[in-house]
């Protein structure tokens, strides 16, 4: 069965003012379509055909670079635009935000590491946040690279995503990173993200 774009679950213009319209078309149909296609094309006709994305990003390292690529591509787009939405929480409730006060001893604090870890990834890539067991961290990835890959320096699961590359973010906001990091936090679907914590 060959991967498949994931349905958005909200039209284009959903994230406006914070993430626009045109951004997100592109950025879903464009290049999301292309790893889409590319990691099928990777995979076809070997052993990794029929495998999950989850069963292949822990060995990443063994296969070749155009899965670690276009895989981590797939993976983390999929992640991205599901933990977003226009009628979010304005914030994490229960035991995702117990958790955070545990791992960072306050949704402040939190907030404070992610961004961070956002504005200060080099180049192109990712920040998360991370579940390793009951805690939580927060690490940034290069490229296409995530938590679940045998070569992240920081691995676990990842509940939250955001994507750094410019493409994410420069028809809106061109070189100023750090708005489109703080616009991020207006859409976060904390329900989502909190689901992927309970796992």
């Amino acid at each position: 069965m060959s991967f498949e774009l994931p349905r958005l679950g909200y039209d284009y213009d959903s994230l406006e003012p914070y993430i626009d319209a045109r951004t997100m078309e592109i950025h879903y149909t464009k290049h999301h379509g292309a790893y889409t296609a590319n990691l099928n094309a990777a995979v076809q006709g070997t052993e990794m055909e029929g495998k999950s994305i989850e069963e292949l990003m822990p060995g990443i390292s063994k296969l070749p670079v155009a899965v670690r690529n276009n895989g981590g591509g797939f993976y983390n787009h999929c992640l991205f635009w599901s933990v977003m939405g226009s009628c979010t929480a304005e914030g994490p409730e229960g035991k995702l935000l117990d958790a955070i006060n545990d791992s960072f001893g306050s949704y402040d604090n939190f907030k404070e590491a992610f961004t961070k870890a956002a504005a200060t990834r080099f180049g192109s890539g990712w920040a998360w946040l991370v579940k390793q067991g009951d805690s939580l961290v927060v690490s940034s990835t290069p490229n296409q690279d995530n938590p679940l890959m045998d070569v992240a320096d920081v691995q676990g699961t990842p509940i939250l995503g955001i994507d750094v590359w410019e493409h994410a973010y420069y028809l809106n906001y061109q070189n100023r990173r750090p708005d489109y990091i703080a616009s991020f936090f207006k859409v976060i679907n904390w329900d989502e993200v909190a689901k992927r914590f309970k796992g």
